[in-house]
């Protein structure tokens, strides 16, 4: 978790992996995340999954968790986040951009932990405005997985192995399905951005 004022956008990092230390939640069509909030830092011989999830960190200034909550407890302000999943070890695909519409501190077994509510916003969502999602352009997961397995994990031009994209071979702009693996291919930072919305 990585919070900014509203005025810029957050980021957070999220697992639905097996074993996965926090239990995050993605509804199937990606536009809505419920986002479990931080344990405690580690520390020799205390089990974090024992503990509530803090608000103050040992200094006494507000955790990542708290930012996050305060944020939206009782403002209209617009807090938009930036939505990482992890796929497997180095391999992080961006969900989109979501906005953080309210949190919980709720009890979880014997602790409390904190969930964020986020749902999916539109990429050019000014601050000052609430846009309706277009959830078309969004690459399902199963498909991400497809085509980077298919594609060697490795940039389909190039070769290049880091700093990867999931392109939409024919572009989304122009009509360019993201439900199937047809038209989802790697690309490396450089030829994604170099591609823009031609054809190839």
């Amino acid at each position: 978790m990585n919070f900014s004022q509203p005025s810029g956008v957050s980021i957070v990092l999220m697992s639905r992996r097996r074993n996965a230390p926090y239990d995050d939640e993605l509804s199937d069509d990606g536009s809505e995340l419920i986002y479990e909030g931080h344990n405690v830092p580690r520390s020799l011989g205390v089990d974090t999954k024992t503990l509530d999830q803090p608000w103050v960190t040992a200094s006494g200034a507000p955790t990542e968790n708290a930012k996050f909550a305060r944020a939206v407890e009782g403002k209209n302000t617009l807090v938009l986040v930036r939505v990482y999943e992890k796929l497997q070890q180095g391999i992080w695909s961006d969900k989109g951009l979501f906005q953080l519409v309210r949190y919980e501190y709720r009890d979880s077994g014997a602790r409390k932990v904190f969930k964020f509510h986020m749902q999916l916003a539109e990429e050019h969502t000014d601050l000052g405005e609430r846009a309706v999602p277009d959830h078309r352009r969004l690459i399902p997961g199963w498909v991400k997985q497809k085509v980077f397995k298919r594609d060697k994990g490795q940039c389909v031009l190039c070769g290049a192995k880091d700093n990867l994209h999931f392109d939409h071979d024919f572009p989304f702009s122009r009509g360019g399905a993201s439900v199937t693996p047809a038209n989802v291919r790697v690309l490396c930072a450089r030829h994604n951005l170099e591609k823009g919305a031609k054809i190839q």
